[in-house]
């Protein structure tokens, strides 16, 4: 192919090639796509991509377009270099943690932030306020941080001593949260917090866990957004609650923080001699595993070693497990579909936003289906699942 050097191109000048260049590669190579994977996905050639990434060729408007929708990026982040996009985070996440994350995961991510960037756009534009908590850790003891702060948070939304929260995505959204749920090929990780330089606290959880440990684990990357924002990104491993070693005050926080969120002390149940039926039905009291209720019973020594045990040689039951994204007024039919799309991601409350800012004319029909990460048909398909009509350009 014909090669010409930029100084030689009359395009406009005030777009930075060099730096297109540079965030298109970038974007590549942190969710390691192989550049002949990108070229058979999109259609433009191996030898293109390579001088376009090198910086040799100017890629035209529809080319950067391709690769922006391709690689899930706002086509600003490629063209206003004042624009902060999540490179440094997503770059910090992996080198930190690269070996963790499969390509397939790491593109996963990447949808994730991008699904993170709308709803926090399209909140603004909607105008929809959140709240503010208040919260600012004292001394050095840091389980107390996290009781402190679940109990404060409880007051703060309004619980009363003895309600169990049971929607715990649309609590932590309500303080500015965006709460993400997707299945990551590793099983190892529970959940991962992203401090975005656009939109703010986003918590991803593995949807690889059942619901009641994606509570948990929703908890726990709350108290992350709470108290770790400076940390830029916090990656949680699946570990049995409680069983974090000591140097991990952080995580054991984080871990205090949901087990106090959902369990609060004071409202743990005194039992005599423990069963496997009492130990369900506290496990299904509070919506969690029997695990983290035994952890929860034994911090606040009402239990022993043994009784713990006992607690977590049950389990509850999927079929009994309730998803409040799923709930139970759907038909077989629609809660199963409702569930697929929250596995990629798309929760009630982000489809919900999408078709309200569609309905006022605030995105087009097909910027819906780019927020969908759909195409025609399938964003044609979510509309009748939610009831909701798409308005199509005369």
């Amino acid at each position: 192919m014909e090669i010409i050097p930029l100084q030689k191109e009359t395009a406009i000048v005030a777009i930075n090639y060099q730096s297109i260049a540079q965030k298109l590669k970038q974007a590549r190579e942190l969710q390691s796509i192989m550049v002949e994977t990108v070229s058979e996905d999109t259609g433009i050639t191996v030898d293109r991509i390579h001088f376009i990434e090198v910086g040799q060729v100017r890629p035209s408007g529809d080319e950067v377009l391709i690769l922006a929708n391709y690689y899930r990026h706002d086509l600003r982040d490629f063209l206003d270099d004042k624009r902060p996009a999540p490179f440094e985070q997503t770059d910090l996440l992996y080198r930190r943690h690269g070996n963790d994350f499969s390509p397939n995961d790491r593109r996963s991510i990447q949808e994730f932030l991008y699904l993170c960037e709308i709803e926090s756009e399209l909140e603004s534009d909607l105008d929809i306020k959140k709240l503010r908590f208040p919260f600012s850790p004292q001394g050095k003891y840091y389980k107390g941080h996290g009781e402190n702060a679940a109990r404060a948070l409880r007051v703060f939304l309004g619980y009363a001593p003895n309600e169990i929260p049971r929607n715990l995505f649309a609590d932590f959204r309500k303080i500015g949260c965006h709460v993400f749920r997707r299945r990551l090929e590793n099983s190892d990780i529970s959940g991962l917090y992203i401090e975005h330089p656009i939109a703010g606290h986003c918590l991803l959880v593995n949807y690889d866990e059942d619901i009641y440990r994606q509570r948990f684990s929703v908890g726990h990357e709350a108290a992350h957004a709470i108290f770790d924002s400076s940390d830029s990104v916090v990656v949680s491993f699946r570990q049995r609650e409680g069983r974090y070693s000591e140097a991990d005050l952080k995580e054991i926080r984080a871990n205090r923080f949901a087990s106090c969120y959902l369990m609060p002390p004071d409202q743990l149940p005194s039992v005599s001699t423990w069963t496997t039926d009492q130990a369900v039905h506290w496990a299904q009291q509070f919506r969690v595993s029997t695990e983290s209720l035994s952890y929860a019973l034994m911090e606040a020594k009402l239990i022993d070693k043994r009784t713990a045990q006992v607690i977590r040689s049950v389990k509850v039951h999927s079929s009994e497990k309730i998803d409040p994204e799923a709930p139970e007024s759907l038909t077989d039919r629609q809660k199963e579909r409702r569930l697929e799309l929250l596995k990629r991601g798309l929760s009630t409350y982000y489809v919900n936003l999408c078709f309200e800012a569609h309905q006022r004319d605030l995105i087009s029909a097909g910027r819906l289906g780019e927020a969908f990460l759909a195409d025609h048909a399938e964003t044609r398909e979510i509309s009748i699942l939610f009831g909701r009509a798409i308005q199509y350009d005369a």
